[in-house]
């Protein structure tokens, strides 16, 4: 017995302290049970004076089961003991179908296992000032996951992504503990040895092209929709589609002609949109019949001394050949692979055709998007789009599974050698891709799918995207991915950068040691049942060492990691051995 209970209040009881009892200082963050005839009440013992200790209560235990909070105080003749092994068991979770989450530093390494259903069928969130030891903590719950055993997690679907390639020495023998485990790479770093990263142009939808232009105003959405619509059909490389293209370009051109502007303005904004989008019947170059000659189409816009087009009836009788204003187009895009290159193409005959860039209000947004999207399908991130033929969405997740002809469970984006926007812009793309695949299944939440962020703050963010697009990914998955078996595990050192909302909807929690005075004024406001005592206790933690509580824990346990083996490469650098050289004697 610990010693006699002086006094009990609202939410803790003063106990005097039994000389007999183990060593004081042992007893800081101990559990202990208040025994009276009929009931058992848990606290947890928060300080200690000089010859008394203060225990706050928890809540009522019972033969299998602990519930949270009191209705009855326990009497002044309790019985006070410590926590024993079966009765922490009650507290952190069952041994079947669970997982080892690590051991407890306060009763002597008692294994702490966790439910596998709580902890992975529920957002998770994992903060810690770096070197506290977060990443060796996910890739230690990760390698456990996969054991040597005969009842494997064949169908788990975990993509991690890591932006400096840290998961990737944890993670590359894991088909070493079963030959039917498998762990893939794909990066951004074309210096390394592994499969690219290569998103299918066809697979983008408008919200995805939206945050790769970065665009920013109401009007450049109509603009990318309509150039989608666009690129599909003239994908189809038909007769319609080309009649279509001359159709639109001719409006285009009869729309200019008949403004009021000088005929040199007209024929210089004609000039910009050929030589930008063209067609075979259709260009500067094209032979226009005349009676009794032909002369490229450049040469009809030939200014007289009158300040008029020589030839303005030859160029209005050959255009208006093309203009169909009573056909119905087949805009259905069906099965088409077409590339940036090819959406560029769509985006010009959007903005020339529907006059964006002729308009001075729209003149600014239409020519931002021109030039972003121009700067993408030239430049190095192109390489990351492929139009390699028409895939589907259901095709593409099992393709970037498949590693040789085995299915990995653990799929690691590496995305290094991109900058923050595009690598958060690409995370995005896959948030809507396993979004929009999860909630399809016929037989809901079938195929879970985890995101595992690493630096969660380069990606979880604010963001214009609820402003522009009336919607967050990452919020949208956090309230209702879930459900569709879309889970999302955060690990970031700075949660004061990540979105509110989403944290709101994390259901456990790992948090290692954070010193910063705004990170943890942030926690304790945007966590749920976020508790001061939490706060107090992650303070005082070694690294490796977290305070774990949410679903998978009755009450917030003191967690001690164990070590991933093999190690994630997230160590500090090695000062010594690479500044010191031995001299010669």
């Amino acid at each position: 017995m610990l010693g006699k209970i002086l006094t009990i209040s609202k939410n803790n009881a003063i106990v005097e302290i039994n000389k007999d009892s183990t060593s004081i200082k042992d007893l800081i963050n101990l559990h202990v049970i208040f025994e009276d005839e009929n009931k058992k009440i848990l606290g947890e013992i928060d300080s200690i004076e000089q010859d008394t200790i203060r225990i706050t209560f928890l809540g009522e235990l019972t033969s299998d089961d602990f519930i949270g909070g009191l209705i009855k105080k326990p009497s002044l003749d309790a019985r006070l003991r410590i926590i024993n092994n079966e009765e922490l068991k009650i507290l952190t979770g069952i041994e079947n179908r669970a997982l080892r989450l690590g051991v407890s530093p306060l009763y002597n390494n008692f294994p702490l296992n966790v439910s596998i259903d709580e902890l992975f069928s529920n957002h998770t969130a994992i903060f810690g000032n770096t070197g506290s030891g977060k990443t060796y903590g996910i890739c230690r719950i990760i390698q456990n996951v996969f054991p040597k055993s005969q009842i494997i997690p064949y169908k788990s679907n975990l993509f991690i992504f890591d932006s400096y390639g840290e998961y990737i020495n944890a993670f590359k023998d894991l088909d070493k503990n079963n030959e039917f485990y498998s762990f893939k790479v794909i990066t951004t770093n074309m210096k390394k040895n592994y499969e690219k990263l290569n998103i299918p142009v066809c697979l983008l939808e408008l919200d995805d092209i939206l945050n790769l232009l970065d665009a920013t105003s109401f009007s450049q959405i109509a603009m990318v929709e309509t150039s989608l619509l666009y690129v599909k059909m003239f994908a189809r490389e038909d007769k319609e589609a080309l009649e279509f293209k001359n159709h639109i370009l001719s409006k285009a051109i009869i729309s200019i002609m008949y403004t009021n502007q000088t005929s040199s303005k007209i024929r210089d904004q004609i000039f910009e949109i050929l030589s930008e989008t063209n067609t075979p019947e259709l260009s500067l170059e094209t032979e226009v019949p005349g009676i009794g000659f032909t002369r490229q189409f450049r040469n009809c816009f030939d200014i007289d001394s009158e300040g008029r087009f020589a030839e303005r009836k030859i160029i209005s009788d050959y255009i208006k050949d093309f203009i169909d204003e009573d056909r119905k187009w087949n805009l259905s895009a069906g099965d088409v692979s077409y590339s940036l290159n090819d959406l560029e193409v769509a985006l010009n005959f959007t903005l020339y055709s529907e006059r964006y860039l002729l308009n001075e209000a729209m003149y600014d947004s239409a020519m931002s998007l021109k030039v972003r999207l121009h700067d993408l399908a030239n430049r190095s991130n192109s390489a990351f789009f492929t139009s390699d033929g028409y895939i589907t969405l259901d095709e593409y997740i099992k393709k970037i599974q498949i590693n040789g002809n085995k299915k990995s469970q653990i799929v690691n984006f590496n995305l290094e050698d991109v900058d923050d926007r595009f690598a958060r812009t690409v995370t995005k793309i896959f948030a809507r891709m396993f979004m929009k695949y999860t909630k399809k299944l016929e037989e809901r939440a079938s195929f879970p799918i985890h995101m595992v962020l690493e630096e969660a703050h380069r990606y979880v963010i604010e963001g214009d995207d609820k402003k522009l697009l009336g919607y967050n990914i990452f919020e949208r998955i956090a309230k209702e991915g879930r459900k569709y078996g879309l889970l999302l595990d955060l690990i970031t050192q700075r949660p004061t950068d990540l979105n509110e909302n989403v944290i709101s909807q994390c259901a456990n929690f790992l948090i290692f040691k954070i010193n910063h005075p705004a990170d943890l004024e942030y926690i304790s406001k945007s966590v749920p049942n976020m508790s001061e005592d939490v706060i107090e206790k992650q303070k005082t933690l070694q690294a490796g060492t977290c305070v774990a509580f949410g679903r998978i824990f009755k009450i917030p346990m003191i967690v001690k990691m164990e070590k991933a083996d093999p190690p994630p490469t997230s160590a500090n650098c090695e000062i010594y051995n690479n500044w010191m050289v031995k001299l010669k004697e």
